[in-house]
């Protein structure tokens, strides 16, 4: 089963309802619910073990579901019949450690994808991975081995690798919590650029000015559930919930 469904961009591209997970007898996510509109950005914050990276692993099916629905762009995604690989052309997801091929070079990396499992042409795929190399600004880059980059240039080639795939929605699970602090603002820079190019990004992130900056919507998660949600100018100075205001009192 494919994607092909009569979802339309006025409805959420990605609705979770009353999502549980557990992992034997933890509990991991306890009845989630949330939506993301086309073209939103959506950061999940939290203390460590709240449920974030499962939640967005979820998403693409990397984790299973035990109740409840996720849906993308109106398909089921537990659906045992839908086809992943059809789902993950959708859903491209970017995470803490880069996992890239250390004996290819980063173009070899960024082609890799759309040659061996879209079978796409070959001129034609090296053409856009150039131009992905190009947007995440790593021109001059494209014949480096993985091991000749730093943290954040790796994490950018892993960026442009998922957008090789022309995904309508990316996930990145802390992709900045690996790498040294002067490299965290590059790729950073690399993700706000997609947000603002109307990408619909989900992010589970602890950098907070980050969030507060390009987030449309927050949610704070802790022992499996949102316990608060806003619009950054509201979450970060009016936070309600006790829970809330002491983690922000700690990181801010």
């Amino acid at each position: 089963m494919n994607l092909e469904t009569a979802w339309t961009p006025d409805q959420p591209i990605v609705s979770l309802k009353d999502v549980h997970k557990s992992f034997g007898n933890l509990e991991v996510l306890k009845g989630v619910s949330l939506d993301v509109m086309k073209g939103e950005v959506i950061c999940i914050i939290g203390p460590s073990g709240s449920g974030k990276s499962t939640l967005i692993r979820c998403v693409n099916a990397l984790n299973d579901i035990q109740a409840g629905s996720i849906t993308v762009e109106g398909q089921e995604v537990h659906d045992p019949n839908l086809d992943k690989l059809e789902l993950r052309k959708k859903v491209g997801m970017v995470f803490q450690q880069y996992n890239l091929f250390p004996h290819k070079t980063a173009l070899e990396n960024v082609m890799m994808a759309p040659l061996l499992v879209l079978k796409q042409d070959k001129a034609k795929v090296e053409e856009r991975a150039r131009a992905l190399m190009a947007k995440v600004r790593l021109q001059g880059k494209e014949d480096s081995y993985p091991g000749e980059l730093s943290g954040g240039q790796q994490q950018r080639v892993a960026i442009a690798r998922s957008l090789a795939m022309n995904p309508d929605v990316m996930l990145f699970d802390e992709v900045t919590a690996a790498l040294d602090p002067e490299t965290v603002k590059e790729v950073l820079v690399t993700i706000k650029d997609l947000a603002q190019e109307g990408m619909t990004c989900i992010l589970v992130t602890h950098e907070m000015g980050f969030a507060r900056e390009i987030a449309d919507h927050i949610y704070f998660t802790d022992r499996g559930v949102i316990v608060e949600h806003g619009p950054p100018a509201t979450f970060f100075k009016e936070a309600k919930d006790p829970r809330t205001q002491e983690f922000l009192s700690q990181i801010l």
